[in-house]
């Protein structure tokens, strides 16, 4: 029943909102699966994905992404307010943004939301899964987008860090995020990226629960991106080389990154692959320390820009547990 009313307030107030807004849009998003592992058959409801935006007038917008979820340990739905952006264009393409904001270190997490319909493939990569990269910021950037003949663009962002929620910083210090592009060719985006945090142990993760270490860590994260969708080939590769230093361990190393190729050989049928890999020393503390590589083939058809069918063969290698294949299917839609 809290979940039926919190629905209809959000709705109420978007299309409150689309009565003094100059231009306000209501989007939502749902993708449904089922997958066969170890002659096992199983259908889940994915994310319903509710999602807004509004033209407040030429240089004031604003972006609100909520999320409806199935909860395994509550064996219930969960919502998770997943993006609130306050957006301010002070000068040509250069704005000032505030509000809880999908971190800006890769393109994956700066590119798509959580719509389904918009992945290449049914998940995310392995990277997201292992936390490896902070999801999600709450605090205040500055980005520019097309600047000059490379259409470079920059996001500089200071924020909540990693433990904290989105009322306060558990702690005194914050993290910062640094990112680049350019865009030399159309469809075509090369990046890079930093991200620097103090995290205390008495933080938590995006789902509430315990980080998992006794003493502070300090972590620097570097990201390297490059993405191409042409009319024909799809090509998405990125790599996070993370470096997490705590006194009485010294730093400890990792690196994960993944492959995505597509091709589309008729207008709505592309074949792909994806290949993911994550790496931990021995010594690792902070993450969980367990490699894994995970080979992944599929066909996307495309019915139309918002509706998608995808089919997936998943073989995953992990250190700590058996390998893991699956089969799985889902059906992604935008409304």
């Amino acid at each position: 029943m809290k979940l039926i009313r919190l629905l209809y307030f959000i709705i109420f107030l978007g299309l409150s909102g689309s009565i003094f807004a100059q231009d306000t849009k209501i989007r939502g998003f749902i993708d449904i699966n089922s997958s066969l592992e170890n002659d096992h058959l199983s259908f889940q409801i994915g994310e319903y994905d509710l999602f807004i935006t509004s033209e407040i007038n030429d240089r004031i917008s604003f972006l609100g992404e909520t999320v409806f979820r199935y909860d395994l340990d509550k064996n219930d739905f969960e919502v998770s307010v997943e993006r609130v952006i306050f957006k301010y264009n002070y000068y040509g393409n250069h704005s000032f943004l505030i509000g809880k904001h999908h971190t800006p270190l890769n393109y994956w997490n700066d590119s798509y939301h959580h719509g389904r319909v918009f992945f290449p493939t049914i998940d995310r990569p392995y990277l997201f899964k292992a936390g490896i990269i902070p999801l999600h910021t709450t605090g205040a950037s500055l980005q520019g987008m097309n600047l000059g003949k490379l259409r470079f663009g920059y996001d500089l962002m200071v924020g909540n860090g990693i433990g904290s929620n989105d009322l306060k910083d558990n702690d005194t210090h914050k993290s910062l995020t640094a990112a680049v592009h350019i865009k030399p060719l159309d469809r075509m985006r090369i990046g890079a990226s930093f991200y620097h945090d103090n995290i205390s142990p008495d933080g938590e993760d995006h789902h509430g629960l315990g980080l998992g270490i006794e003493e502070a860590v300090k972590q620097q994260l570097y990201t390297a991106s490059f993405a191409y969708f042409g009319k024909k080939l799809e090509v998405l590769t990125e790599a996070t080389y993370a470096a997490n230093t705590a006194e009485s361990s010294g730093t400890v190393n990792s690196i994960s990154s993944y492959f995505y190729a597509g091709y589309r050989i008729k207008e709505k049928i592309i074949p792909y692959f994806r290949l993911d890999s994550s790496h931990f020393e021995d010594e690792e503390f902070y993450y969980i320390n367990n490699d894994v590589t995970t080979f992944t083939t599929g066909i996307r058809y495309e019915i139309n820009y918002l509706a998608v069918v995808k089919l997936e063969y998943q073989h995953e290698s992990i250190s700590l547990l058996d390998n893991i294949n699956k089969v799985k299917l889902q059906i992604a839609i935008g409304f």
